[in-house]
């Protein structure tokens, strides 16, 4: 990364005094680096090709979706993927009016491993976009070359929702101070702007003809006030809601689906041999829990076993594979509902997989290779010693794309680095939370 004259010190007192008074979580807290996370530029260059190839993703699942509800070949997906939804969301996520649309923002979790980048979800509604921007902010207020550059998240959210109100659900509560920077600083900037509002703080006529992104989970409408009239107001045309009421899009399934062998001449069809190549590099195996009997002579690909009882008599190194809730739960985000087979004992392994086959019909689960991060070291400013050391840690790479056109930028990149001996890797009090840089 680019030398400065500041002294780690004076580095992190820069990153602590430019906080803004409310934070950007509430009750969220990590540890300050003087030094952004490094990325080379193949490293970016891979990172940009992945936005493309991610957004095409996106809309052929959403083709292959709306193929397979209307009677196509593989009228299955349709049934999986709207398995334990009620009748009211799935009717939603089939409305003609938003049929085309997809997210316009695209993060992908990325972990950084020994052989590239391996993807272990797509999230079409993720935090964080304020506090990466302010994070690229301030450290390239210190001269480092910010991926996406100082203001990139600002601007690219500003340009792929010109003008929306932002609503932010109680659920989801706890990002509001940094949806109220971005908020602020596209204010600021001049640019069209909206408004940070709360569902319960006002009736939804007031909503009326306004473009709205909404800060909740589909999952969650429930306990959303006025979602129901909300979601009225968005059929008839009288609101616009992104991203698109789609709980099918929503699914970790995708990321098995994408290795289904009854799906690869679909595939292969839908993307380009470029996105296709980059997409099976970065996503891990994966299958769809099914209970589902096989004929005798078939097995589950890659797995060599004929029934879901056999792989609960894997070894330690066979059960380096990830079973996740796949959505519609509040279990679908974050750490929860995740189970790493080599962390757990052989009964807890078993009872595992006994809890993905049994939640089948209402909640279907993925499974996936577990692919380990690699071990990197970075500096971090230890507050007892007064002084930047180096920590040994693994790292989640977060890209964060804009959607405008067939174009999907790449606009910012959060690192969160924890220590080495965690495998879950995700946002605690002693991990790293720093903005990547391109040296």
């Amino acid at each position: 990364m680019p030398s400065t004259s500041e002294t780690p010190l004076e580095r992190v007192r820069h990153v602590r005094d430019s906080m803004p008074e409310g934070g950007m979580f509430e009750g969220k807290e990590w540890r300050v680096s003087p030094e952004p996370f490094p990325l080379d530029e193949a490293q970016v260059r891979t990172m940009e090709a992945l936005g493309t190839a991610a957004l095409a993703f996106q809309r052929a699942c959403n083709r292959l979706y709306f193929e397979s509800a209307e009677g196509g070949p593989h009228a299955w997906v349709a049934r999986l993927l709207d398995q334990g939804k009620p009748e009211r969301m799935v009717a939603l996520g089939r409305q003609e009016r938003w049929r085309e649309e997809v997210p316009r923002v695209i993060r992908p979790d990325l972990i950084l491993t020994e052989t590239g980048l391996s993807i272990t979800e797509l999230d079409n509604l993720p935090g964080g976009i304020g506090l990466t921007g302010w994070l690229g902010e301030t450290y390239a207020a210190l001269g480092e070359n910010i991926v996406g550059g100082a203001s990139g998240m600002v601007e690219g959210f500003a340009k792929a929702y010109p003008g929306n109100d932002i609503l932010v659900s109680r659920e989801s509560q706890g990002y509001q101070p940094e949806m109220e920077w971005l908020n602020g600083r596209i204010r600021e900037k001049g640019l069209p702007a909206g408004a940070v509002l709360n569902p319960w703080k006002l009736p939804p006529s007031e909503l009326a003809g306004r473009d709205i992104y909404r800060f909740f989970e589909l999952w969650d409408l429930d306990n959303v006030e006025h979602s129901a009239e909300l979601l009225a107001m968005a059929e008839k045309g009288e609101v616009r809601i992104t991203p698109p009421v789609k709980p099918f899009l929503e699914e970790k399934l995708w990321l098995g689906l994408f290795w289904s062998p009854a799906l690869q001449e679909w595939w292969e069809q839908a993307l380009t041999p470029e996105h296709l190549a980059l997409l099976k590099q970065c996503i891990p195996y994966g299958w769809v829990l099914d209970p589902v009997k096989l004929p005798l002579h078939a097995e589950w690909p890659r797995l060599g076993i004929q029934s879901w009882e056999e792989m609960k008599k894997f070894g330690n190194k066979e059960r380096e594979l990830v079973i996740k809730i796949s959505g519609w739960s509040e279990k679908s985000w974050g750490s929860r509902g995740v189970n790493i087979g080599h962390d757990l004992s052989t009964e807890g392994w078993a009872a595992s997989i006994d809890e993905a086959l049994a939640a089948f019909p209402t909640n279907p689960h993925l499974m996936q290779r577990f692919h380990r991060g690699r071990v990197i070291a970075h500096p971090v400013w230890d507050e007892a010693k007064q002084e930047s050391v180096m920590m040994q840690g693994r790292v989640r790479l977060c890209p964060y794309y804009f959607v405008l056109g067939d174009e999907a930028k790449l606009s910012g990149v959060l690192a969160t680095i924890v220590p080495a001996d965690k495998k879950i890797l995700h946002g605690m009090t002693d991990a790293m939370l720093v903005p990547c840089g391109v040296r």
